[in-house]
């Protein structure tokens, strides 16, 4: 007798095949929990009923699949998310990229670029914005013109500006934008040294060797597979002793990468390339 919910992961899976035979977009490997929860969103928002009318509808319908991808994609950030870390990496890491000339720094799965700006800011505080360059990357082409634009809801600044504090910021956050219509504008000297571009950590490769990098609340969304993989990937695209930070709720642990990496910050998940 098959599962009841086997009809369901077939439908699932051919959805999601679908979807990257489509666009090269490949949401296979994320975690089957979260892909579940999200696409039965996306079917209630086109008012369909199963996951196979959803997959009929957005192969012949290229703003269905944009939505459905849209959907898909979603991640939750915000400026100077979780103010320890950010604390960490004025304390402990920026330090360390003093001691480079020039610094290359990839945000990987990046968003709506909250979080870039956050790491702009720390390096302009610390005199290294000048000789530093940020590649911020992402899935998904809206959230990266969102980013790009560096335009943020005016109401949220209060929020951002108390992270910043708790952060160290040594600064008057509100001078690091320029505000009207209800929204804040990051000033420009802050944009100039950031490259946008699309990259898929599930299908695309290394593009460049870096001091350090931030893929923080993206392996969660993956299978364990896909997570070994994409750590294979940053520890090829670090350079020698470059630093790699993850999310709160990632880890080194148990990894078949893990001897590839010392700690350097257990609680902020802060680790180094061990060559």
């Amino acid at each position: 007798m098959s599962h009841p919910d086997a009809a369901g992961d077939i439908e699932l899976a051919l959805l999601l095949e679908g979807v990257y035979r489509a666009t090269g977009h490949d949401f296979r490997q994320y975690t089957a929990a979260t892909v579940r929860r999200r696409v039965l969103h996306a079917m209630a928002a086109e008012d369909l009923h199963s996951i196979s009318e959803l997959q009929g509808r957005v192969l012949r319908d290229p703003a269905a699949m944009l939505r459905l991808r849209e959907t898909l994609s979603i991640n939750v950030t915000e400026m100077f998310r979780d103010p320890s870390f950010f604390r960490a990496l004025r304390d402990q890491v920026l330090p360390v990229l003093r001691t480079h000339p020039f610094i290359r720094i990839w945000h990987a799965g990046c968003s709506s670029g909250e979080e870039v700006y956050s790491l702009a800011i720390l390096l302009h505080e610390a005199g290294l914005l000048d000789r530093a360059r940020l590649y911020a990357t992402d899935m998904h082409a809206p959230a990266l013109n969102a980013a790009r634009s560096g335009i943020y809801p005016l109401d949220k600044m209060t929020a951002y500006a108390g992270n910043y504090a708790q952060a160290g910021g040594q600064g008057d956050f509100g001078a690091y934008f320029t505000t009207q219509y209800g929204h804040a504008l990051v000033r420009a000297d802050l944009r100039q040294n950031i490259i946008w571009g699309q990259h898929n950590l599930a299908t695309d490769g290394s593009f460049n060797e870096f001091h350090l990098i931030l893929c923080r609340n993206v392996l969660i969304y993956f299978t364990r597979h896909l997570q070994e993989q994409v750590k294979a990937l940053l520890w090829h695209s670090l350079a020698p002793f470059g630093l790699l930070a993850l999310g709160r709720h990632e880890s080194m642990d148990f990894s078949e990468h893990a001897s590839r990496f010392s700690t350097l910050t257990l609680t902020e998940k802060l680790y180094r390339r061990i060559g």
